[in-house]
């Protein structure tokens, strides 16, 4: 057995409502599912959102290894040392997706002793959010293709669908795909392929929604397809909005569980960093922190991906910046970049400090502490952080729980009060152009951005029409800071190459699809499932 299940499984959990109700929710905010998990209501989400509102930090990291360097720990952690210190904490976290459940990583529910509770439900289907996801994402692509069959009064060009289906579990074999076989009845053949669900449109769209009626008007402006003369065909025209929110209903109320030390904590969304924005739902934090005096969220992986994005397609829906980034470092992970050399592998800490500094906010490096860490080794980070002009503390999560993570909240409270000047790497205005070149630039550390053929034309269109301005999402690997995976620390000289612009017209931005990334990812040759199981009394088994 996994030591965060053992751990999770000896856990003794405080029931839901006492959770909610110690942390100043009444009986009328939250629906229980169960003796472990809520969502909140309607009215409660709504009240809160709009609410007085405590202060914010943004949990980020350098470039992780395959494994993940203990980020949502270090998230949970820290709220657990917050508490500790005497300070109205609540943590504000992604669902974990059944990819990476089944794949690689494990779940996703921090570990160790800075754990979400009950982590079993968490990593697996949890509230039903994700198949609610995907049920609203695959309805619209059967409503495409019911008007396709039943006449196309729109004039759909069946060439040119912009709309694939999704699913939760890693399939490299759906893809690309051909659909519509067997007769006139089934459809007229063509190509398509899945996303994960991670990387649908919808779950964008659920994560930065303000409210149910947002959430309404987003979804009626997916584009689901062109028509033969190029114009966008949106889900409204097909008249699959109102169907695709009554599916989402209850998805977009925020989860509520506990932390491992009996503290309120928010789940909600689960978008990717790689492949789309890679942050929890805006309503979820924002009802957070219309509840507590400091909140702590996560963007996905590193900070030149789930960071760069929560400043520029988060905060704006959002409302209010981050006043502290913490940014989340380990020896294994340095040593990994320095190919075993730690002091060359602080090069890629180098170019995340650089990068957050932009941003006008402090920035905090957490050194996460694994077992075996050297304490000198451990200095020389702290030592680098000093240079760099930025505060740092060691934290150990995983072994000690909030008990471990003191200094760092202490450190967290104090920079937290210090003032600052938010500003964004690009313009909100600026040509899509010119926002992947900031990117690029100043984020990446790259020499510049080059459009393939594919995603010149499909800039041409945007342009066109008046799309060319929107924010945009860069799609690219987590391996690296540049577009190649190989590539590691902090690479020189090259160029990004975007090889697509896909509008994604109902979340807000536009996505640009960087080097060889793919949006349905596979299962590897040992995938974490193999080792998954149930006991006789249905217990898991096997789950990280």
């Amino acid at each position: 057995m996994s030591i965060n299940l053992e751990l999770a499984q000896r856990a003794t959990l405080r029931p839901i409502t006492d959770v909610a109700q110690g942390a100043g929710l009444g009986p009328d905010d939250f629906e229980p599912l169960g003796k472990h998990k809520a969502k909140l209501t309607r009215a409660a989400m709504s009240r809160l959102t709009t609410a007085p509102r405590g202060k914010l930090v943004l949990v980020t990291a350098i470039t992780p290894t395959p494994a993940g360097e203990g980020k949502t720990t270090t998230t949970i952690g820290l709220t657990q040392g917050l508490v500790r210190n005497g300070v109205r904490a609540i943590s504000a976290t992604r669902e974990p997706a059944l990819g990476p459940v089944f794949g690689v990583k494990g779940g996703a529910a921090g570990g160790g002793h800075s754990q979400l509770l009950p982590m079993e439900d968490i990593n697996l289907f949890f509230t039903g959010d994700f198949p609610a996801i995907a049920a609203a994402h695959n309805l619209l692509s059967a409503m495409l293709d019911a008007h396709l069959h039943h006449g196309n009064a729109l004039r759909v060009e069946p060439r040119d669908q912009r709309w694939p289906r999704t699913m939760d579990i890693n399939d490299r074999a759906l893809r690309d795909i051909v659909v519509g076989l067997g007769g006139a009845a089934n459809g007229f053949p063509r190509e398509d392929g899945f996303v994960t669900v991670p990387a649908s449109e919808v779950m964008a769209i659920l994560c930065l929604s303000t409210s149910l009626a947002d959430l309404r008007a987003r979804l009626g402006r997916v584009m689901a397809a062109t028509d033969v003369e190029g114009a966008p065909v949106t889900a409204a025209a097909l008249s699959a909005q109102g169907a695709m929110t009554a599916l989402l209903r209850d998805a977009i109320r925020p989860n509520l569980v506990q932390t491992m030390e009996g503290g309120l904590a928010f789940v909600h969304g689960g978008p990717f960093a790689n492949i789309a924005h890679g942050c929890s739902s805006v309503v979820a934090t924002r009802a957070a922190l219309g509840l507590a005096d400091v909140v702590v969220t996560e963007a996905g992986f590193a900070s030149d991906l789930g960071g760069e994005k929560f400043m520029h397609l988060v905060v704006p829906e959002l409302g209010t910046p981050p006043d502290v980034v913490v940014l989340v470092a380990t020896l294994r992970a340095l040593r990994h970049h320095g190919d075993g050399d730690l002091d060359v592998g602080l090069a890629n800490l180098d170019r995340h400090v650089a990068h957050l500094s932009q941003y006008g906010v402090p920035v905090i490096v957490a050194i996460n502490r694994f077992t075996g860490d050297a304490e000198a080794d451990l200095a020389r980070v702290a030592a680098r952080a000093t240079e760099l002009g930025v505060a740092s503390a060691v934290a150990d999560p995983f072994g000690a729980g909030g008990a471990g993570c003191t200094e760092l909240a202490a450190l967290v409270a104090a920079k937290g009060q210090q003032p600052s000047s938010f500003q964004r790497v690009y313009a909100t205005d600026a040509p899509i152009e010119e926002k992947l070149h900031a990117i690029a630039t100043k984020v990446y550390g790259g020499v510049g951005v080059t459009l393939e053929a594919r995603a010149t034309k499909r800039l041409a269109w945007l342009r066109a029409r008046g799309l060319d301005r929107l924010p945009v999402c860069v799609a690219k690997t987590q391996s690296s800071l540049s577009h190649d995976p190989r590539a590691k620390n902090a690479p020189t000289g090259f160029v990004l190459p975007i090889r697509d612009l896909r509008p994604s017209l109902g979340a807000g931005f536009v996505a640009a699809i960087a080097g060889d990334i793919l949006l349905m990812p596979g299962l590897g040759a040992k995938p974490a499932a193999a080792s998954i199981d149930v006991d006789e009394e249905g217990g898991l088994v096997g789950i990280w």
